[in-house]
């Protein structure tokens, strides 16, 4: 079922794409707060987010319009049983993964994923188009509160000095999910909430917007700085991919857009 897809494509159609984007940067803000974590921390980042995005991506190919959807749908769609399957063996693993991890984190991840269960249940229900929860937003927040837990449940003294980089980062997770539907939705958009349409408007405004206020972060927070300087640097990298949009394939692009949430590969090696 692969041998008609590049790596990068493949990447993007076997959900393994978010996983990936989760695991690195929870490593990555652990180590830019001077924090070695255990390997049961990112790997139990990389499942848990694999099992929701696959699930969501089911979920989509099963209750909505066919029209409306995208490839990742149509190939989550057409391999179902396998993602089934799939899914049942990461929960399996997810489980053994859990004592590993710290009890005030486990604690924080219970309260996370019950906000993000009543959201999961929200957004599959069949509801008007005016009522629609903001998905590309919600995603920011969930995404962005996941992936700092290990460092707080370690270091609650860093609370309030990783805010500004957590909000930062949501931010972009959710320019990273507006920029997408505004790529696959050049025209006619009737199914975007209406938060999303406005973003949609003044898009690079708001990414030029968020790319200064990471910059200003990364001056001002001094050891801390990478996580918004690496922030900063992934709304460039999409603000690049806007600008070359009708230039890249439509697959590729989609998978380009969460490559370019890879930064911490180029920042990490300058962090002491």
């Amino acid at each position: 079922m692969a041998s008609r897809h590049s790596p990068l494509t493949l990447w993007h159609l076997l959900s393994l794409d978010a996983p990936t984007v989760a695991a690195l940067w929870t490593w990555f803000i652990a180590r830019s707060a001077g924090i070695a974590l255990p390997f049961a921390a990112p790997a139990a980042m990389f499942v848990a987010v694999w099992i929701l995005y696959a699930a969501d991506r089911l979920l989509d190919a099963h209750n909505a319009d066919p029209a409306t959807l995208e490839d990742r749908h149509h190939f989550h769609h057409r391999h179902r049983t396998f993602f089934v399957l799939m899914i049942a063996a990461a929960a399996i693993t997810l489980t053994a993964l859990a004592p590993a991890l710290l009890p005030s984190a486990v604690r924080l991840y219970a309260l996370l994923g019950a906000l993000l269960a009543g959201w999961f249940l929200l957004i599959h229900v069949r509801l008007a188009h005016e009522r629609r929860l903001p998905k590309e937003l919600a995603v920011g927040l969930f995404f962005a509160a996941a992936i700092f837990i290990p460092t707080v449940a370690r270091r609650p003294d860093l609370r309030l000095h990783l805010l500004a980089p957590a909000i930062l980062f949501g931010a972009a997770c959710a320019l990273n999910c507006i920029f997408l539907y505004a790529w696959e939705h050049p025209h006619l958009r009737p199914n975007a909430n209406w938060t999303t349409r406005i973003a949609l408007q003044h898009l690079t405004a708001i990414a030029i917007a968020t790319l200064t206020a990471s910059l200003l972060c990364a001056a001002l927070l001094l050891s801390l700085a990478a996580i918004p300087a690496a922030t900063a640097l992934s709304i460039l990298l999409l603000l690049t991919l806007h600008r070359l949009r009708t230039r890249i394939p439509p697959l590729p692009l989609r998978a380009a857009a969460d490559l370019a949430l890879l930064t911490p590969l180029l920042i990490a090696p300058f962090i002491r």
